[in-house]
């Protein structure tokens, strides 16, 4: 057997049966070796489309994800899916090729130090020297990636290495004695949460990432009814609680619900489980000064890191939510609900208008009416700018890993590629792509793929020929100087679709996004939809540095 023969071996005996990639120089001994192999090869058209996709697939498949490039220009194409991966803490395993061992730091041609540049980006990475030790790291990386606070793995592995024959097959030839998460929680911390959420009459449940992560959407549910608690999201947070519940406030922050930034300023007890507290969530240190905080993280470098905590627990969200339920139940405390019946009708008083009849479309009504449409098993991923947080703001989530966008990093071009991660990863299951017209132009390029294999994906492509988050920056903060905001020469994306044999369609009244998304699930083809929205619109907002209440804009409001 061959380097990488075993690669492939490695990979299939982990559970992969897809890889997403683009060959080169390099990687071409893995390429030719997976000619004859059974497992799987989504070729993208562009290395970060492979990170992206394999992204996708990782956050809504709770698997570890593959993507493979060459050396040089190809590995460092991946760099920036690998930076969102590592911050949003999606397991992803990047294998990418490299020179020769003997030409390595002799600036060979497309060599590059894919180990320096990603030391800062991973959770760990690899280059083997030998092809003995590849089933080894094959299999440390995929336990590193996905246990703990899961995040990206990077194998570097040079040409000759690929090609050398192995003398033997060995998949434990090295431990990681350093590397082992606190899963359990500390019991006096918990039993010292415990004792505050007792004493509160105010609670909150402040929930990110880490609760999908973890798998704790069941055990959040539970602790929120238990205390009479509302429930309130990050961005990442979102459908670990269901949205359409009447304890679910939605998400806080710079472009949060009205409703849950206010629950935050009022509460006295703020129960924060797998959320980092970035500066999105949190705008102000002050935010946080007037009430008791529990953090609960798998991570104690995110615990402390930028809010002072009361009680830091150090754990899987799980496992302590279910210590902390049943502490609460051994004790038989009893909850007031007169805060909870204050938070539901603070929710119901702030709930947003969303029907529109204006032209060029209002955002809200356009998320209307594809909510009409869609079940709550459709996986959305969204890229980012101003259509990912009205997505976020309006579209309500009631399941765990169907709601998909870039978060920490706030990466274009990430919700296209992600789609195809994620229709791969769950092809049962209806996916549609929210995106802008800035961040698709970035990936368009991968309207191929989606037709090349087959996959149905509804991209919903909001166009306001701008940049819109910076278009709206500009216009509050920057008197409207609008400097490169405008997108210029501008394609029609309908023929763009169609050169590439994927049906199109243009959306511009209201209404007709439903009926759209309608014949699109039904035709079960790939299908682009060119929805015309009013540029001038834009979510009220929270300025950095000010307090959640200082609510920059209006809520229009209407009664759900």
């Amino acid at each position: 057997m061959r380097g990488g023969e075993a690669i492939i071996k490695a990979l299939k005996e982990e559970g992969t049966d897809v890889i997403f990639g683009y060959p080169g120089g390099q990687i071409l001994p893995f390429y030719d070796m997976i000619y004859e192999s059974d497992l799987k090869h989504i070729l993208v058209r562009h290395e970060q489309s492979a990170t992206h996709a394999a992204d996708g697939y990782a956050r809504t498949s709770g698997k570890v994800g593959v993507c493979v490039t060459t050396s040089g220009p190809g590995a460092t194409n991946m760099i920036t899916g690998i930076a969102t991966a590592n911050i949003d803490s999606s397991p992803i395993v990047a294998i990418s090729g490299q020179v020769a061992t003997s030409l390595i730091g002799n600036d060979a041609f497309q060599e590059v130090d894919m180990i320096g540049i990603t030391m800062p980006i991973t959770k760990h990475n690899y280059q083997p020297n030998t092809p003995e030790i590849i089933p080894s790291i094959i299999k440390k990386s995929f336990e590193i990636a996905s246990s703990g606070r899961p995040g990206p793995i990077v194998i570097d592995v040079p040409k000759n290495v690929q090609e050398g024959e192995l003398k033997y097959y060995e998949k434990d030839l090295f431990q990681t004695p350093g590397y082992n998460p606190n899963l359990k929680g500390n019991i006096k911390q918990i039993r010292k949460a415990t004792e505050l959420i007792k004493s509160s009459k105010k609670p909150v449940l402040l929930v990110g990432g880490g609760v999908i992560i973890a798998d704790a959407s069941k055990e959040l549910k539970e602790l929120s009814n238990l205390i009479n608690a509302p429930v309130t999201t990050t961005m990442m947070g979102k459908g670990a609680y269901p949205e359409d519940d009447d304890k679910a406030l939605g998400m806080i922050g710079m472009h949060g619900r009205k409703a849950a930034n206010l629950s935050i300023e009022e509460c006295d007890c703020l129960i924060v489980i797998g959320c980092r507290f970035a500066d999105r969530t949190s705008c102000s240190l002050d935010n946080f000064n007037h009430t008791k905080i529990i953090h609960i993280d798998i991570d104690p470098a995110e615990i402390g890191k930028n809010i002072n905590i009361d009680i830091p627990i150090v754990g899987d969200g799980k496992q302590v939510l279910k210590s902390l339920i049943f502490e609460i139940k051994k004790n038989k405390y009893k909850f007031s609900n007169n805060w909870i019946k204050k938070v539901i009708r603070m929710r119901t008083d702030y709930y947003p208008k969303l029907n529109y009849d204006d032209y060029p479309l209002k955002p809200q009504q356009v998320i209307k009416e594809i909510s009409e449409v869609l079940n709550d098993d459709t996986i959305i991923t969204t890229d980012v700018g101003q259509h990912q947080m009205w997505m976020a703001h309006y579209f309500n989530t009631n399941k765990p890993r169907k709601f998909i966008s870039s978060g920490g990093l706030g990466t274009m071009g990430f919700g296209f590629p992600a789609a195809i991660g994620a229709k791969v990863a769950l092809p049962e299951y209806d996916v549609i792509s929210v995106t802008g017209d800035g961040g698709f132009l970035m990936v368009c390029q991968d309207l191929a793929t989606i037709k090349e294999y087959d996959l149905p994906i509804i991209i919903c492509l909001f166009e306001n020929r701008t940049l819109g988050m910076v278009y709206q920056w500009q216009e509050l903060f920057y008197g409207k100087r609008f400097s490169h905001s405008k997108l210029g020469n501008y394609p029609d994306f309908i023929k763009l679709a169609e050169s590439f044999g994927i049906n199109g369609e243009y959306v511009k009244k209201a209404g007709e996004t439903k009926h759209a998304v309608k014949r699109a699930i039904k035709s079960g083809e790939p299908t682009l939809l060119n929805i015309t929205i009013d540029k001038s619109e834009a979510l009220p907002m929270v300025p950095p540095g000010c307090r959640l209440s200082e609510i920059h804009g209006e809520y229009k409001t209407e009664k759900p």
